[in-house]
């Protein structure tokens, strides 16, 4: 008979998937079994709502950790788009990469714009 998890175990195999969403990473994490771990998270009372906290929560966490540094995310942007704009480099890069970077440009800058899917974040950068 397998011996049974105690509380504290089990609140570790909670915080575990709330991390990494994954039975079977959680599972090896734990040494446990991927059925362990999912029937301990289906029992979990409150589970979506603290998942959904958690999210909330490491969302701020970056979000105010970016607006700290945001004369460094500006300066790095600023030398990576002088870098995708030289002549020389563009020469050198295949289609592939190029309607790549102008894709990701897109997509980004659709996003700042508020045209982006709705219930993502939208990072705005006010200079």
């Amino acid at each position: 008979m397998a011996a049974r998890l105690t509380d504290r175990q089990k609140k570790k195999i909670i915080a575990d998937y709330m991390a990494v969403e994954s039975y079977n990473a959680v599972a090896k994490m734990n040494g446990v079994s991927k059925d362990t771990v999912k029937r301990i998270i289906q029992n979990c009372e409150n589970f979506a709502q603290k998942a959904q906290q958690k999210k909330e929560d490491n969302t701020a966490d970056i979000l105010a950790y970016m607006e700290s540094q945001r004369g460094m995310v500006c300066e790095i942007i600023g030398k990576g788009l002088t870098v995708l704009n030289d002549e020389e480099k563009l020469k050198e890069a295949t289609p592939a990469q190029i309607t790549t970077a102008i894709g990701t440009l897109i997509d980004k800058w659709a996003l700042v714009k508020g045209k982006g899917e709705e219930g993502k974040v939208q990072v705005i950068i006010d200079v």
